[in-house]
């Protein structure tokens, strides 16, 4: 093997050197440059895409705390209106509680003074009765009518009664 041959190892070092040292310039003129470029615009996309997402997480949460306000607002808007619509029924309801209350007043007190006069009509009714009866008793017992004032005094003794 020539490579093991030591005439053969000052051409073979001098090649090496050359051979090195061209492959030396070209990686650090030629392929590390753009390897560097590579990896800074490939850095400089990560941190763009991280500003990106904190704008956008911070515009989310500015969206959730605009949307939960505005859901606060309008669940306080509606306990208000619900609160408004119960009093106002209470009231209407209240209302129309005083008034049947009023006309069962009112039937209450008709119904009362037409029972008073029909009781008052049955009591004269009853005292004509009792006197018709009373005369007709008496007349039957003794054969003779009675005098119309002792009748009238005993019937209305006995309904005192």
């Amino acid at each position: 093997m020539p490579q093991f041959d030591p005439t053969f190892f000052a051409p073979q070092l001098v090649w090496l050197a050359i051979t090195f040292t061209l492959l030396y310039l070209l990686m650090s003129t030629v392929a590390l440059p753009r390897i560097g470029e590579v990896l800074e615009e490939r850095q400089r996309k990560i941190q763009d895409n991280l500003d990106k997402a904190l704008a956008l997480k911070t515009e989310a949460e500015a969206a959730i705390a605009s949307y939960e306000k505005a859901l606060a607002e309008s669940r306080a808007k509606a306990q208000e209106m619900l609160r408004e619509t119960q009093d106002r029924l209470s009231k209407q309801a209240e209302q129309r509680q005083k008034e049947v209350s009023a006309r069962l007043a009112e039937q209450i007190q008709a119904g009362e003074v037409r029972i008073q006069a029909v009781k008052e009509q049955a009591m004269a009714s009853v005292r004509d009765v009792a006197l018709e009866i009373a005369e007709a008793t008496a007349q039957r017992l003794t054969g003779q009518a009675p005098a119309r004032a002792s009748l009238d005094a005993a019937v209305a003794g006995a309904m005192k009664e």
